[in-house]
């Protein structure tokens, strides 16, 4: 299921729900419906970089959260297994550019809607 996050002051953001969850969950917000207001912008935007600092420097506990890291296949080496998963910080990156965009325009972010 895709959940599609709006703001007037940039484009439409969807992302698969599993992946919105962590995000969601880490901003203490629910998946179902929800918004992030314009004064919770900076905070949202700080936790949310934070956490994609942190995956950056710890890789492999931010295979362990993807839902969908490439299983290997029959003669396909580790690496490259790792090398075609989608890190946290790739998937984040739209939702990190609403929220500087909001932040900086004193808009708000809605989903469920």
């Amino acid at each position: 299921m895709l959940i599609s996050f709006k703001s007037k002051s940039s484009p439409e953001v969807l992302m698969y729900q599993e992946h919105a969850e962590r995000i969601l969950r880490l901003l203490h917000k629910s998946p179902q419906r929800g918004v992030i207001t314009a004064a919770e912008a900076t905070a949202a935007l700080s936790l949310l970089e934070q956490e994609v600092s942190y995956t950056k420097l710890h890789p492999k506990e931010d295979v362990e959260h993807d839902v969908h890291t490439p299983e290997q296949e029959e003669g396909e080496s580790t690496e490259h297994a790792l090398q075609q998963r989608v890190s946290f910080s790739a998937r984040a990156y739209p939702l990190l550019e609403m929220l500087r965009s909001a932040s900086r325009e004193n808009e708000y972010i809605m989903w469920g809607v």
